[in-house]
């Protein structure tokens, strides 16, 4: 294909559509002598007429009115194009795709996709199910706009926004009742936690890894006799009297007031950590998820920084 600029073909639509080189010059805010030069190289260009002049204005050749017909569809094109973009800044349509957890997305996501949901009901939204490590790949390929993560992550490819602080703690069933009344004059020591039998997430994902680091700081090895794939298996196991569990406190605040899980009090305790908002540094984000995100609630963080175009 030709190297022709699109100012050519400019000046041609507008020629052809108002039969008029002076016409044409006021509606693209140049003169005529300038769209007589640009349909002179457009011509020369293509090797020969695309109009005739006559004394009603100008008419096209049977090559020009060929030309139209495809001008005409790319310019059609061109105001699709425009039409949708501007749908997509004003949110009437597009999407977004996020990565979370299951715990995330049950326990956090899914009342603020709800709100999203309701408020632009034209924009889709695709969320993957993976564990933090997992989420963060996805982000670096390209595969998601936002990852919701736990805290703490670091990558030097991605930006986290603190959100909601999270509490870990350590439950068991009704069996332990007794252990815990106890326990809160004096805590357990988490050294002595090998005397219980203990139920985990398995290994792989942030939260078994932060406990993991938590446990080897006080010089202890978590040893569990379970390991499950989600807070809601363990929450189950645990009221089930499987043994003792290490799960999110505000995830499971209506178990702990039904009495059918209490709280394990651990000395050292376990330090407070928060769930992340991760996006791809450098790449700026859509209208869209620009507005997702200003619906999360941050902490210690500007709202102005979920424009990431850095």
């Amino acid at each position: 294909m030709s190297e022709i600029n699109m100012e050519w073909y400019r000046s041609f639509y507008w020629t052809a559509r108002m039969g008029s080189l002076s016409r044409a010059a006021e509606q693209l805010h140049i003169t005529q002598p300038a769209i007589s030069h640009t349909l002179k190289q457009l011509e020369h260009a293509l090797g020969g007429p695309l109009f005739f002049r006559s004394a009603k204005g100008v008419s096209l050749t049977a090559e020009g009115e060929v030309m139209l017909q495809y001008v005409e569809q790319a310019f059609n094109l061109f105001e699709s194009g425009e039409k949708r973009i501007a749908d997509m800044r004003n949110l009437d349509e597009g999407e977004i795709r996020i990565g979370a957890g299951d715990t995330l997305s049950k326990h956090y996501l899914l009342p603020f996709l709800e709100k999203f949901h309701k408020e632009y009901p034209n924009i889709r939204i695709h969320v993957t199910n993976q564990t933090t490590p997992e989420t963060l790949n996805l982000l670096k390929e390209g595969k998601m706009d936002i990852g919701i993560v736990n805290l703490p992550a670091e990558d030097r490819k991605v930006k986290f926004l603190r959100s909601l602080a999270q509490q870990d703690c350590l439950v068991g069933g009704k069996a332990y009742a007794k252990l815990s009344l106890r326990l809160h004059q004096e805590p357990l020591a988490l050294a002595q936690l090998h005397e219980y039998p203990l139920i985990m997430l398995e290994p792989g994902g942030s939260t078994r890894h932060f406990l993991d680091r938590y446990a080897a700081s006080a010089g202890v090895e978590l040893k569990p006799e379970l390991e499950l794939g989600s807070l809601d298996l363990l929450v189950q196991f645990a009221i089930s009297g499987f043994g003792l569990a290490f799960v999110t406190r505000n995830y499971v605040e209506q178990e702990l007031a039904r009495g059918e899980l209490v709280e394990i009090p651990l000395t050292p305790a376990i330090p407070e950590r928060h769930i992340g908002v991760a996006m791809l540094r450098g790449v700026p984000l859509s209208s869209a998820s620009k507005r997702f995100i200003s619906l999360l609630p941050f902490a210690e963080v500007d709202v102005d920084d979920v424009d990431v175009d850095e």
